[in-house]
């Protein structure tokens, strides 16, 4: 089955205590990094640029007619787009982490959606909507690159 640690049972480890049972979180050389998490992905760094893209340059320009509608879907898909990334990247089991990426890939389509109608609706000029559509299809191809990587590293598995 591929997953992360199937060593593990139910019960918690300690990071500290239980250093060698926990080889699924080494890096190659034995050696636990804790610095190398979910920020450490592309596929999360460029989905946190469309966040930010969205919420200092989108937001600001809607009018207030929108606070309650547009603005609120922005900013769940915009939040999403990061958030199910780094859920994904926490659970033990490739195919589980898979699934998370989606929905993040689905949230990227929904603010590309969302980037169309504010165009539409004249709130934005064609720089910012052309600017926007860039960073999200940058977005989308790392993180369909980061899916196939995950996809394969269950195939090694197996």
């Amino acid at each position: 089955m591929e997953t992360y640690g199937d060593q593990l049972s139910d019960k918690e480890y300690d990071l500290e205590d239980n250093h060698d049972e926990l080889n699924f979180f080494e890096e190659e050389g034995g050696e636990y990094n804790p610095d190398k998490d979910f920020t450490t992905l592309e596929a999360w760094k460029t989905a946190r640029e469309v966040k930010l893209f969205f919420y200092n340059k989108i937001i600001p320009l809607l009018p207030n007619e929108e606070k309650y509608n547009l603005d609120i879907q922005i900013r769940k898909a915009a939040i999403s787009g990061t958030a199910t990334i780094a859920e994904g990247y926490g659970r033990f089991h490739f195919t589980e982490g898979i699934q998370f990426y989606r929905i993040s890939r689905a949230s990227q389509a929904e603010l590309k959606d969302h980037l169309i109608s504010c165009n539409d609706l004249k709130y934005i000029n064609d720089t910012i909507y052309n600017e926007g559509v860039s960073l999200i299809e940058k977005s989308k191809r790392i993180l369909n690159g980061y899916i196939r990587y995950t996809q394969q590293q269950i195939k090694n598995l197996k």
